[in-house]
């Protein structure tokens, strides 16, 4: 009977060593997958801050759409040197200067032309494409604008505006020199009146170009264009006013 109950102890001792073993074996994956798991959702975790200014950005892009209107441009206000679509959405620059009678709303020295809607209240937004061009100014003026003199386009001048130079200088306004990731192939403008705001976006990144803040308006407003120069051909390509997707 001894040796029986000797024996039985010393298995039951196996056992509890094997039992042992196993559980530390069992405790051991289980740190590893719990080791994995935080792992994979670190990285899920990076994989979504990089998504989330991404998709915020769109969200907000697609907000400021919902208020697109239809913009067509003004012959009334376009520089002589300026040709115009028959559908009033493209303009581009020749070299060739038009006959056209005096009209005191025209641009005389500026390649420029405004949008026949104006806006004296409430948000607008609507979007132009620039691809191809190496020179380009877009946003909205002021009723009151001088249109009789050569003009560099300023808020303090009642224009609120970015553009393209030489190729790949980008500004706001004359001043502020910005840097972008990607040039625009469309770009976005939209205004909200009585928040004084002005603000640009690169349509296809759903990226913010550039806001003006804080403005103050108290006449209408009118979408304002300019081409640039024709450049011998290398800017030859149209202003386009895109519809919203």
């Amino acid at each position: 009977m001894l040796m029986l109950h000797r024996t039985g102890n010393k298995q039951s001792r196996d056992e509890r060593k094997e039992i042992t073993a196993e559980l530390n074996r069992e405790f051991r994956a289980g740190q590893y997958k719990s080791s994995l798991l935080s792992v994979l959702q670190l990285e899920e975790i990076a994989e979504m801050k990089e998504k989330l200014p991404k998709m915020v950005a769109r969200v907000e892009l697609r907000r400021v759409q919902s208020y697109a209107v239809d913009v067509t441009l003004d012959p009334d206000t376009a520089n002589v040197y300026l040709v115009l679509s028959d559908d009033g959405k493209q303009v581009h620059d020749t070299y060739v200067e038009k006959n056209l009678p005096y009209n005191s709303e025209r641009f005389y020295y500026t390649a420029a032309v405004l949008g026949k809607e104006s806006f004296s209240s409430g948000r607008f937004y609507f979007e132009v494409q620039v691809e191809g061009k190496s020179e380009w100014t877009l946003g909205v003026a002021r009723e009151s604008i001088n249109r009789r003199q050569d003009i560099t386009p300023s808020p303090a001048d009642g224009f609120w505006t970015v553009g393209l130079g030489n190729g790949n200088k980008y500004k706001a306004g004359p001043d502020v020199a910005l840097s972008l990731q990607s040039a625009p192939k469309k770009v976005g403008v939209f205004v909200d009146y009585e928040d004084g705001l002005v603000s640009f976006y690169d349509v296809d990144t759903a990226a913010h170009i550039y806001s003006f803040t804080g403005c103050s308006f108290t006449e209408k407003l009118y979408p304002y264009f300019s081409p640039g120069l024709e450049d011998d051909g290398l800017n030859s390509a149209p202003l386009i006013i895109t519809p919203i997707n």
